[in-house]
């Protein structure tokens, strides 16, 4: 997919983070949007400022964790614009930095609910409609450099990820029996500067099983000043993954130096050897 002018792109976890740095892109490339998000304030800080700058911003108020959510998500991006192009399944949270077994069973279906749930809802919704329109379209999926290496104390984030890599791959391959012209990319980003970091304060009530303690609190600050400290931005993730779009590529790296450490990974696997640690 090379031209985006007067194109349509939904765009999940659109207020913020990577998901605003794809709206920023795709509103410069002349695209229409179509933001989602939970965060109905930052929604409509997002609409106004790219609506200021001349881009057609049209929000919607979803939790794509909940299927009826992202299919009403589809029903109004078709009333609104009549078609998608550009589906970018990027809403996501970091989950808690516990052991594997401490994790608790509130805590799988919260990071699962949206970042594995998330993105099946949105293949499952989004590709019959972009197969039935004709023409070109692309499905970005954000996965993360976790999908492919598995970090001590990151069980419900890593399993998330990793989902995500092998639900794009299978997805390319069907598309590619199918002979469509809508193309996949599965991107894994290492440490951005954005709020996932925070994702706590998205976290629905009923899926909060204890109160936050300052244990945590101190984690997420640390998680913090490291997603700080990545010289990759989000804008510059947007921009990387645009051109993977136009140049049809699946796998998106925008941290380079990841892919040792996945090289790594693939080498104890076929070495039969323990898994090497990764930082």
């Amino acid at each position: 997919m090379k031209d985006f002018k007067d194109r349509v792109a939904v765009i999940t976890g659109g207020a913020s983070g990577i998901g605003l740095a794809l709206a920023r892109r795709a509103a410069d490339a002349g695209m229409r949007l179509v933001l989602a998000d939970v965060e109905e304030a930052a929604l409509a800080a997002a609409a106004a400022e790219l609506g200021a700058g001349g881009a057609q911003v049209h929000t919607v108020r979803c939790d794509v964790s909940q299927a009826e959510d992202v299919e009403r998500l589809a029903e109004q991006t078709l009333k609104a614009y009549g078609g998608v192009h550009l589906l970018c399944n990027n809403a996501g949270v970091g989950g808690v930095r516990v052991r594997a077994w401490q994790a608790s069973t509130k805590d799988w279906q919260w990071v699962l609910g949206v970042n594995v749930w998330g993105v099946i809802h949105g293949v499952r919704v989004f590709t019959p409609i972009m197969l039935g329109q004709g023409g070109e379209g692309h499905i970005v999926n954000t996965a993360s450099a976790a999908g492919f290496v598995s970090m001590a104390s990151t069980a419900p984030y890593a399993v998330s990820k990793h989902a995500v890599v092998t639900l794009s791959e299978v997805l390319y391959h069907d598309l590619q029996d199918e002979k469509a012209s809508v193309g996949v990319s599965v991107l894994c980003p290492a440490w951005v500067g954005t709020n996932i970091w925070n994702s706590q304060r998205n976290r629905p009530e009923d899926l909060r099983d204890h109160a936050d303690t300052e244990a945590e609190r101190a984690k997420r600050e640390q998680l913090r000043a490291l997603l700080e400290k990545g010289r990759v931005t989000a804008a510059d993730v947007a921009a990387m993954t645009f051109d993977a779009i136009a140049e049809d590529r699946f796998y998106v790296f925008p941290h380079p130096k990841i892919r040792k450490d996945i090289q790594t990974r693939m080498e104890d696997i076929l070495e039969l050897r323990n898994p090497t640690r990764t930082a």
